[in-house]
């Protein structure tokens, strides 16, 4: 299988997740952790359902995968998201040693791997990762938007 076609199939496993927050009346953002094309961690937002302001997506995949794994370096993984990570998200990333990121929609307020800085192409981190933008950006961003458009 390509890589394109691996994202795309990891991709609409985090949407399926991020449809799921939505429906939990949360921003639909989904995570997925990959390592040896195996899901180790999954992840939706549940900021107002846990009472966490911690609990995004990203976050709980890589808690997700580090509790199965009883290790909080995940090095050799790939973490999929539907959107852009925050500041937050970036550093834990990083600090999870995550080998590879790949998002599918930019996000204009919040995003700090592109949008509004480019945290992981800093040179002060002890740790560096590649990153993909664009695996089903329009669904993801489409979905946002529905989901945005219904609590105006």
């Amino acid at each position: 299988m390509s890589q394109q076609s691996q994202d795309q199939h990891w991709m609409r496993e985090a949407l399926d997740l991020a449809r799921h927050a939505g429906e939990q009346g949360e921003v639909p953002v989904g995570a997925v952790l990959v390592k040896d094309d195996a899901c180790i961690g999954r992840g939706w937002n549940q900021v107002i359902s846990a009472a966490d302001p911690t609990a995004h997506a990203e976050i709980c995949a890589l808690r997700d995968a580090a509790s199965a794994k009883k290790n909080y370096r995940l090095p050799g993984s790939t973490l999929y998201v539907t959107l852009e990570p925050c500041t937050m998200c970036a550093g834990a990333i990083v600090h999870a040693r995550v080998q590879r990121l790949v998002f599918a929609t930019r996000e204009p307020r919040a995003g700090v791997i592109c949008s509004n800085d480019q945290l992981l192409d800093k040179s002060f981190y002890n740790h560096s990762l590649t990153w993909t933008e664009g695996p089903l950006a329009q669904e993801s961003a489409e979905l946002l938007r529905a989901f945005f458009k219904a609590r105006r």
